[in-house]
């Protein structure tokens, strides 16, 4: 249906006018999202967000077709009490500047570390990192990662980590994290093994910090790629109902953005504009959230993945130049893959056998203009 130049700018302008009527104390934390027309009922519907950094919905004005009547709106009860909940968000008021926003970050080297991730980087400053993509260890899945005393402690030990990544990495830039639900095998005959649901914990704390949630990326292996679980071998000898157990061929690649009031274009805009068109994605690529990647081996390290998942996020995830931080790095995919693709990486593990690892593979990689750091974090030494 067509309308006049302006209407939906008019439909703004009579939301704020009705919050100004209804809630003039608290008319600063509130905007109008973008007005949409109903045909189904000829009404305009205009939705308030909150004016702060998550632009949150907090209600809604609807107005007749002409704008001459409210139709119904949100209760002002409700909408005061989101207001409430989220008005510590609300960004202290900076003084306007005239210069053009540029994005600068912070010029660190690529660096392997060895040491606790936590404490690593607390001595990072923010816009340190523009990509993170890292896989997180296993909770008790295997006797080596058998470390923490119950799965809580697990989850507080990721939540933990997962803040100091938030603190370095610049503003709306990605989290991308390759996680799966774990198999505990059963510890007797008369027990049951037990599958634990990681990833959907993980959404909860990553949402809790300040991270958008954006992708779930499937990850799918060849068939027969996780038969070595044991997984589905007894259905498959009798066939009984309630004993089917599928073997489980995916894991997820959960993709997150720092929370920010800015879209992703601001991001792009912000950008130094030859490393973006250098950055461009040409050629084929990924047009469905379904990725067929074969899983990777490596003698030394338990859990390593392929270098063609890490490939595929550096790619869609980061510009060239970019530093790329994985806080748990085991063998190293993530720097020999950033390497290629001329990123920066922050490699980081605790266990002085995948430093060692790590440290070995990037030094036969890396060409010799290249400046790589071998660090160890201070603490480790005590």
């Amino acid at each position: 249906m067509a309308f006049e130049k302006g209407t939906a700018k008019l439909a703004r302008a009579k939301a704020m006018e009705w919050v100004n009527n209804q809630m003039p104390k608290y008319s600063n934390y509130l905007s109008c999202g973008l007005p949409e027309y109903d045909d189904r009922l000829d009404s305009w519907r205009v939705p308030l967000i909150f004016a702060g950094a998550n632009s949150e919905l907090l209600g809604e004005v609807k107005f007749s077709k002409d704008l001459s009547r409210t139709i119904e709106t949100t209760k002002t009860s409700i909408i005061l009490n989101r207001i409430e909940k989220l008005r510590h968000l609300m960004p202290e008021e900076k003084p306007k500047s005239s210069s053009k926003n540029s994005f600068t970050p912070t010029p660190v080297p690529n660096k392997v570390i060895w040491g606790d991730s936590i404490k690593v980087l607390e001595d990072f400053p923010r816009d340190s990192a523009q990509l993170v993509f890292t896989s997180p260890p296993y909770y008790n899945a295997k006797p080596e990662y058998s470390e923490y005393v119950d799965y809580q402690e697990y989850l507080d030990f990721l939540r933990k980590v997962f803040v100091r990544c938030h603190q370095v990495l610049s503003e709306g830039r990605f989290c991308v994290i390759n996680i799966s639900p774990v198999l505990i095998k059963r510890v007797s005959r008369n027990a049951s093994s037990k599958r634990v649901a990681i990833p959907f914990d993980i959404h909860k704390i990553m949402e809790s910090i300040g991270f958008d949630f954006i992708d779930d990326i499937i990850w799918v292996k060849p068939e027969g790629a996780g038969w070595n679980l044991g997984r589905g071998r007894r259905f498959k000898a009798d066939r009984q109902p309630l004993q089917y157990k599928p073997v489980p061929v995916t894991e997820y690649v959960l993709v997150y953005r720092k929370r920010t009031d800015k879209l992703i274009d601001w991001n792009i805009r912000s950008h130094d504009p030859a490393l973006v068109e250098e950055s461009k994605v040409l050629g084929e690529y990924d047009v469905t959230n379904i990725w067929r990647i074969h899983p990777s081996t490596n003698k030394k390290h338990p859990a390593s993945f392929p270098d063609e998942l890490a490939r595929r996020v550096i790619r869609y995830y980061s510009f060239i130049d970019d530093l790329v931080l994985d806080p748990f790095a085991g063998s190293g995919t993530v720097g020999k893959v950033a390497l290629e693709m001329n990123r920066r990486f922050l490699l980081i593990d605790r266990e002085y056998e995948y430093f060692q690892l790590m440290k070995d593979m990037i030094s036969q990689i890396a060409p010799d203009n290249i400046r790589i750091d071998y660090d160890i974090y201070e603490d480790e030494m005590e």
